[in-house]
């Protein structure tokens, strides 16, 4: 493992909200829960994904701020994703879109405080569309939807979100350049697409993206501290990570973890 997306903190304005959403609706399991926070994992006994913080009194962030785009949840294959598909289509979920990326195939919707989520599954990585530059080649089609139906399984004693990981994380910046150069030498990622109009992916071990940066919208302003959204991402790397607390340079907070030995602590 070179890098891995391992878990995300959201600040949310109503607790009980939006455990309802997250558990109910898209499939995540309660594996701890206080009064202030929540922790969810994808299945029972699984590593937590996802810590809910209740923040009645945060304010929202301004439109022109820089922050979450949306945190991206890959399943482990194109039949899980159709299998949550159905799950979450049953439970009156509200989606954003539907896009084939040709590395990829991606289902998108929000929280119910606006925080953005893809849920997507990989093409092999043999099919992948690379550049001539020798980028990844990654567009924005139509999703081809009833091919994916058709590829549909949900096992009856199996949770919805089995097997799920973060596999991505998409943040809004003001400065492409800027973002780049911090991720580049603090998470060790090279860049892999930068021909998308307004902006920027970046990876490690030869993935399309663990990280997408953009300024659409363009925003202006750093991420307020304490808004609700984004509160932490953690990622986990390799030897060339070293644990850290940091901010990036739009006050985006990350925590930074160096791969353990198997069997070690995390």
């Amino acid at each position: 493992m070179a890098l891995d997306l391992n878990s995300i903190v959201l600040r949310v304005a109503h607790l009980a909200r939006s455990v309802e959403f997250y558990t109910q609706r898209l499939g995540f399991v309660a594996i701890r829960q206080t009064a202030g926070q929540a922790e969810l994992a994808a299945a029972p006994n699984s590593p937590v994904l996802l810590t809910l913080l209740d923040a009645p009194a945060a304010p929202a962030a301004p439109r022109d701020a820089a922050g979450l785009f949306h945190s991206a949840l890959l399943f482990p294959s194109r039949a899980a994703l159709g299998g949550w598909w159905r799950f979450a289509a049953e439970n009156r979920v509200d989606f954003d879109g539907f896009s084939d990326h040709g590395v990829s195939e991606a289902i998108y919707l929000s929280d119910p405080d606006g925080n953005g989520l893809e849920f997507y599954a990989d093409r092999p990585r043999d099919t992948w569309p690379f550049a001539a530059n020798g980028e990844v080649a990654m567009t924005t089609l139509a999703l081809d939807v009833p091919s994916l139906l058709a590829a549909a399984t949900l096992p009856a004693q199996q949770p919805v979100l089995a097997g799920a990981h973060w596999g991505h994380l998409h943040l809004r910046v003001t400065d492409l350049g800027v973002s780049e150069s911090f991720y580049r030498k603090h998470l060790s990622m090279v860049v892999t697409q930068s021909t998308y109009p307004g902006a920027r992916f970046l990876a490690a071990d030869g993935y399309h993206h663990h990280l997408g940066l953009n300024t659409w919208g363009e925003p202006r302003r750093p991420q307020p501290s304490n808004a609700l959204g984004l509160a932490e991402a953690t990622f986990v790397g390799s030897q060339r990570l070293h644990d850290a607390h940091l901010a990036d340079p739009d006050g985006i907070r990350l925590q930074l973890l160096a791969a353990r030995p198997e069997g070690g602590n995390n």
